[in-house]
Formats: structure tokens, C-alpha cells, sequence
């Protein structure tokens, strides 16, 4: 693990260096993936650099979650901000049409994505993405949400890896303990939605029989279609 660790923190410090850019902008959820992602453009840039944004929704996300982030930003000595995306929400319950489970899971992804650009924009900065492998081959994340960013950086390890790295630099075991979950409704499971746990899911994607899951989200992974 050190020397992906070392391959991860070298890719973000020469991204940077090249994008000619010192500040970062993360968004944190309470989960293990940007905790990860976190500690790596932390490790890489230097906690000065770096601006993480909890958007927390009052009455659906848990508060453990929130206490969680608070304490890791803390402990890196990050600078933060919380910020309920509930208001952000409201205008869109006057829609002129009802809307599916699955839009307004996505609006919420797409409310956050919106706000961490709006604070990259003001301090000239960029948006680090927390996607794992697993979830970006599968098409596990919202187009135009979370899936937006300017460098992903775990996007190169399974979600099993995830672990092995996170456990690797330490990283407190209330995140490595969670069940993995974009909380973007109620009682909400990643495995429970992708019918696998991650265990499962990367074994057979290292053995190439999920092709066709991965050939269907092809299109969240590519520019728009150009005709």
C-alpha cells in the first residue's frame, strides 16, 4: 500500500502543478471514499490548500455523519464549511411534474456538485472527486452530481482497496466500520442497490463478467454525444 499511497499523492501534487493551481475544493459525506480522498490531496497539497464542504440534508442525513467529517477536518487541520442543502432543495418541489424516486435522489447530488463549483470558482480552486473504481465502472454515481469533478483521485482503486489504504494510513475506524451509503434517501444501501457487497462486485469485475453493467453506464463516463 505505501507505494500506491506514494503513486497517488505524486499524481495529485503533478496535477496541480500542472493545472497551475494550489487550492482544492472536496466535498465530505461521512463515508470512507472521500475521508480517503481527503487525506490524500491533504498529504498532497498541504491542509492550507485545502476547503472541504458538508451538505448535510436536515432530516435525512446522520448526524453521526456530520460529526464524523467535523472530527477528521479537524484532526488534518482542514478548514470547512457546513452547509444544509435543504433550502438549495425546496424550489424544486414547484416542478410542474411529479417527480420519479431516482430524480430526486439525482437533484440532490446535482445541488451539492453545484455548490462545490460555485466555492471552486470564488477561490480560483478545483473539484476533487471521491469516486472509487468499482462505483465508476458500474455507474454507481450521478451524472452531472457526484461523478463531476476536475481529478478523481481514488478512482484508480477497487472499493476493497479503498479499505486496504484507508487502514494503511489510519484512518479513523468509524469511517472503515459504516455501511457504504450515498444517503440520498432513507434507509439507503449501496450493496442493497447494486445487489452484491463490494467483496463480491470486485472479484467479478477483476474477472471481467460484469461487461455488461459496465457497457450500459458507458454513458456516464464520456463526454456528451456529439452529432
Amino acid at each position: 500500500m505505501k507505494a500506491t499511497y506514494s503513486s497517488l499523492v505524486r499524481g495529485i501534487k503533478g496535477y496541480f502543478t500542472a493545472s497551475k493551481k494550489k487550492n482544492a475544493i472536496i466535498g465530505l459525506s461521512g463515508g470512507i471514499d472521500s475521508a480517503l480522498s481527503l487525506k490524500l490531496v491533504t498529504d498532497a497539497l498541504g491542509p492550507k490548500n485545502i476547503t472541504a464542504l458538508m451538505m448535510p440534508e436536515r432530516g435525512l442525513t446522520k448526524k453521526r455523519n456530520v460529526d464524523d467529517t467535523v472530527s477528521l477536518c479537524k484532526h488534518l487541520n482542514v478548514k470547512y464549511h457546513l452547509i444544509p442543502i435543504n433550502p438549495f432543495l425546496t424550489p424544486y418541489k414547484k416542478l410542474p411534474w411529479r417527480q420519479s424516486p431516482s430524480a430526486v435522489m439525482n437533484t440532490k447530488a446535482r445541488v451539492r456538485m453545484a455548490i462545490l463549483y460555485n466555492k471552486a470558482n470564488s477561490k480560483d480552486a478545483l473539484v476533487i472527486g471521491t469516486t472509487n473504481k468499482s462505483e465508476l465502472l458500474l455507474g454507481y454515481f450521478t451524472k452531472h452530481g457526484d461523478g463531476a469533478c476536475d481529478i478523481e483521485v481514488i478512482a484508480r482503486l477497487y472499493k476493497t482497496q479503498v479499505y486496504e489504504l484507508a487502514r494503511f494510513l489510519k484512518l479513523p475506524q468509524t469511517f472503515i466500520d459504516k455501511t457504504p451509503t450515498a444517503e440520498l434517501a432513507r434507509d439507503q444501501s449501496d450493496e442493497a442497490e447494486l445487489g452484491m457487497t463490494y467483496e463480491e462486485i470486485d472479484r467479478q469485475l477483476k474477472k471481467g463478467r460484469l461487461k455488461r453493467k459496465i457497457k450500459e453506464s458507458e454513458h456516464k463516463r464520456k463526454p456528451a454525444k456529439i452529432i
